[in-house]
Protein backbone atom coordinates (compact mmCIF):
# COMPACT_ATOMS: atom_id res chain seq x y z
CA UNK A 1 0.00 0.00 0.00
CA UNK A 2 0.86 3.56 -0.50
CA UNK A 3 1.24 6.62 0.81
CA UNK A 4 -2.21 9.18 0.19
CA UNK A 5 -1.64 13.04 -0.55
CA UNK A 6 -3.01 15.82 1.06
CA UNK A 7 -3.11 19.62 0.26
CA UNK A 8 -3.69 22.38 2.94
CA UNK A 9 -3.66 25.95 1.76
CA UNK A 10 -2.39 28.26 4.72
CA UNK A 11 -2.17 32.34 4.32
CA UNK A 12 0.06 34.72 5.81
CA UNK A 13 2.90 37.27 5.16
CA UNK A 14 5.87 36.62 2.62
CA UNK A 15 8.82 39.11 3.78
CA UNK A 16 11.93 39.28 1.97
CA UNK A 17 14.46 42.49 0.76
CA UNK A 18 12.40 45.47 2.94
CA UNK A 19 9.05 43.80 0.82
CA UNK A 20 6.18 41.99 2.14
CA UNK A 21 3.06 40.27 -0.14
CA UNK A 22 0.15 38.66 1.34
CA UNK A 23 0.38 34.83 -0.12
CA UNK A 24 -1.59 31.06 0.06
CA UNK A 25 1.11 28.65 0.57
CA UNK A 26 0.55 25.04 0.14
CA UNK A 27 1.13 22.67 2.93
CA UNK A 28 1.88 18.97 1.07
CA UNK A 29 1.29 16.14 4.19
CA UNK A 30 2.36 12.12 2.86
CA UNK A 31 1.45 9.46 4.36
CA UNK A 32 -1.58 6.86 5.66
CA UNK A 33 -3.86 7.10 8.97
CA UNK A 34 -1.42 6.26 10.95
CA UNK A 35 1.91 8.65 9.73
CA UNK A 36 2.46 11.46 7.74
CA UNK A 37 5.52 13.57 6.84
CA UNK A 38 4.77 17.29 6.45
CA UNK A 39 6.13 19.42 3.40
CA UNK A 40 6.98 23.05 4.21
CA UNK A 41 5.17 24.34 7.66
CA UNK A 42 3.61 27.97 6.72
CA UNK A 43 1.84 30.68 8.81
CA UNK A 44 -0.75 28.62 10.92
CA UNK A 45 0.72 25.70 12.96
CA UNK A 46 -2.79 24.87 14.82
CA UNK A 47 -4.31 24.84 11.31
CA UNK A 48 -1.78 22.34 9.80
CA UNK A 49 -2.00 20.14 13.03
CA UNK A 50 -5.58 19.43 13.07
CA UNK A 51 -5.25 18.05 9.61
CA UNK A 52 -2.63 15.84 10.85
CA UNK A 53 -4.81 14.94 13.40
CA UNK A 54 -3.79 11.97 16.01
CA UNK A 55 -1.18 10.95 13.21
CA UNK A 56 2.51 10.50 14.46
CA UNK A 57 4.61 12.79 12.09
CA UNK A 58 7.87 11.39 10.99
CA UNK A 59 9.40 14.46 9.67
CA UNK A 60 8.48 18.30 8.69
CA UNK A 61 10.77 18.99 5.54
CA UNK A 62 11.27 22.17 4.35
CA UNK A 63 11.99 22.95 0.93
CA UNK A 64 13.57 26.39 1.15
CA UNK A 65 14.34 28.76 3.79
CA UNK A 66 12.01 31.86 2.90
CA UNK A 67 9.60 32.47 5.57
CA UNK A 68 6.67 32.07 3.79
CA UNK A 69 7.49 28.24 3.99
CA UNK A 70 9.62 27.95 7.29
CA UNK A 71 7.61 30.54 9.83
CA UNK A 72 5.35 27.57 11.16
CA UNK A 73 7.55 24.82 11.48
CA UNK A 74 9.63 25.52 15.13
CA UNK A 75 5.72 25.41 16.66
CA UNK A 76 4.37 22.67 14.52
CA UNK A 77 7.70 20.67 15.64
CA UNK A 78 6.48 21.58 18.76
CA UNK A 79 3.30 20.38 18.65
CA UNK A 80 3.75 17.51 17.13
CA UNK A 81 7.26 16.25 18.29
CA UNK A 82 8.62 15.68 14.73
CA UNK A 83 12.21 16.57 13.98
CA UNK A 84 12.70 19.21 10.99
CA UNK A 85 14.67 18.56 8.08
CA UNK A 86 15.92 22.04 5.94
CA UNK A 87 18.65 22.73 3.27
CA UNK A 88 21.79 24.23 4.84
CA UNK A 89 22.62 26.34 2.17
CA UNK A 90 19.47 28.82 2.95
CA UNK A 91 20.53 28.62 6.96
CA UNK A 92 20.55 32.67 6.42
CA UNK A 93 17.35 32.64 5.71
CA UNK A 94 16.31 30.38 8.60
CA UNK A 95 18.00 32.28 11.29
CA UNK A 96 16.51 35.30 9.99
CA UNK A 97 13.03 33.53 11.23
CA UNK A 98 13.87 31.14 14.15
CA UNK A 99 16.60 31.02 17.00
CA UNK A 100 16.49 27.30 17.59
CA UNK A 101 18.58 25.24 14.89
CA UNK A 102 16.55 23.12 12.34
CA UNK A 103 17.45 19.07 13.35
CA UNK A 104 18.82 17.88 10.59
CA UNK A 105 20.38 18.96 7.21
CA UNK A 106 18.74 18.04 3.79
CA UNK A 107 21.24 17.47 1.13
CA UNK A 108 20.66 15.98 -2.58
CA UNK A 109 19.33 12.51 -1.98
CA UNK A 110 18.22 12.25 1.21
CA UNK A 111 15.35 9.71 1.09
CA UNK A 112 12.34 9.47 3.79
CA UNK A 113 9.91 6.16 3.57
CA UNK A 114 6.82 7.09 4.98
CA UNK A 115 3.32 4.43 4.85
CA UNK A 116 5.46 2.26 2.14
CA UNK A 117 6.33 5.41 -0.26
CA UNK A 118 9.25 6.45 -0.50
CA UNK A 119 10.34 10.33 -1.48
CA UNK A 120 14.08 11.67 -2.65
CA UNK A 121 15.07 15.08 -1.79
CA UNK A 122 16.72 16.65 -5.26
CA UNK A 123 18.88 20.06 -4.73
CA UNK A 124 17.08 22.34 -7.15
CA UNK A 125 19.12 25.73 -6.13
CA UNK A 126 18.10 29.22 -8.07
CA UNK A 127 15.25 30.41 -5.80
CA UNK A 128 17.30 29.90 -3.08
CA UNK A 129 20.99 28.25 -2.80
CA UNK A 130 19.47 25.83 -0.61
CA UNK A 131 15.80 25.18 -2.78
CA UNK A 132 15.13 21.08 -2.78
CA UNK A 133 12.34 19.05 -4.61
CA UNK A 134 10.95 16.12 -3.05
CA UNK A 135 10.22 13.10 -5.30
CA UNK A 136 8.54 10.12 -5.26
CA UNK A 137 8.72 7.92 -8.13
CA UNK A 138 6.15 4.76 -6.61
CA UNK A 139 3.44 7.97 -6.36
CA UNK A 140 4.37 9.55 -9.35
CA UNK A 141 4.76 13.58 -7.78
CA UNK A 142 7.39 15.76 -7.12
CA UNK A 143 6.58 18.35 -4.36
CA UNK A 144 8.56 21.17 -6.21
CA UNK A 145 8.55 24.25 -3.57
CA UNK A 146 9.27 26.87 -5.23
CA UNK A 147 11.19 25.74 -8.46
CA UNK A 148 8.54 25.15 -10.79
CA UNK A 149 4.92 25.96 -10.78
CA UNK A 150 2.18 26.15 -13.02
CA UNK A 151 3.46 28.20 -15.94
CA UNK A 152 7.27 28.50 -15.23
CA UNK A 153 10.52 28.73 -12.67
CA UNK A 154 10.30 30.53 -9.40
CA UNK A 155 10.43 33.80 -9.11
CA UNK A 156 14.77 35.08 -9.01
CA UNK A 157 14.77 38.77 -8.58
CA UNK A 158 15.05 38.59 -4.84
CA UNK A 159 18.46 38.41 -2.69
CA UNK A 160 19.83 34.82 -2.40
CA UNK A 161 18.29 34.02 -6.14
CA UNK A 162 19.65 33.40 -9.67
CA UNK A 163 17.63 32.91 -12.48
CA UNK A 164 20.52 30.67 -14.72
CA UNK A 165 20.84 28.63 -11.80
CA UNK A 166 17.09 27.78 -11.17
CA UNK A 167 16.95 27.26 -15.37
CA UNK A 168 19.96 24.87 -15.01
CA UNK A 169 18.25 23.05 -12.33
CA UNK A 170 14.98 22.72 -13.40
CA UNK A 171 16.42 21.09 -17.09
CA UNK A 172 19.01 18.87 -15.75
CA UNK A 173 17.17 17.45 -12.64
CA UNK A 174 13.13 18.43 -12.97
CA UNK A 175 12.66 18.09 -16.49
CA UNK A 176 14.65 14.97 -16.24
CA UNK A 177 11.57 13.00 -14.19
CA UNK A 178 9.00 11.39 -16.25
CA UNK A 179 6.37 13.54 -18.22
CA UNK A 180 3.64 12.08 -16.56
CA UNK A 181 5.08 13.03 -12.71
CA UNK A 182 2.59 15.25 -11.27
CA UNK A 183 4.10 18.97 -9.91
CA UNK A 184 2.76 19.55 -6.72
CA UNK A 185 3.78 22.89 -6.17
CA UNK A 186 4.11 25.55 -3.44
CA UNK A 187 2.24 28.08 -4.75
CA UNK A 188 -1.18 27.31 -7.02
CA UNK A 189 -2.56 24.28 -8.63
CA UNK A 190 -0.57 21.35 -9.69
CA UNK A 191 1.02 20.95 -13.21
CA UNK A 192 2.52 17.71 -15.23
CA UNK A 193 6.10 17.98 -16.21
CA UNK A 194 4.99 16.98 -19.48
CA UNK A 195 2.79 20.35 -19.79
CA UNK A 196 5.84 22.67 -18.57
CA UNK A 197 9.16 21.20 -20.40
CA UNK A 198 7.85 22.18 -23.95
CA UNK A 199 8.06 26.01 -22.44
CA UNK A 200 11.60 25.94 -21.02
CA UNK A 201 13.37 27.81 -24.51
CA UNK A 202 10.42 30.48 -23.77
CA UNK A 203 11.27 31.21 -20.34
CA UNK A 204 14.69 30.79 -20.83
CA UNK A 205 14.23 33.71 -23.62
CA UNK A 206 12.14 36.10 -21.31
CA UNK A 207 14.90 35.67 -18.91
CA UNK A 208 14.20 37.21 -14.85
Amino acid sequence: MSAHITKVVTSGIFALDGGEWDVENNVWLVGDDAEVLVIDAPHDAPTIAARIGSRRVSAIVLTHGHNDHINAAVELAQITGAPIWFPAADRMLWDAEHDQAPDHDLVDGTTFKIAGSSLRAIATPGHSPGSTCLYSEDLGVVFSGDTLFNGGPGATGRSYSDFDTIIESIKTHVFSLPADTTVHTGHGDDTLIGNESPSLDEWMARGN
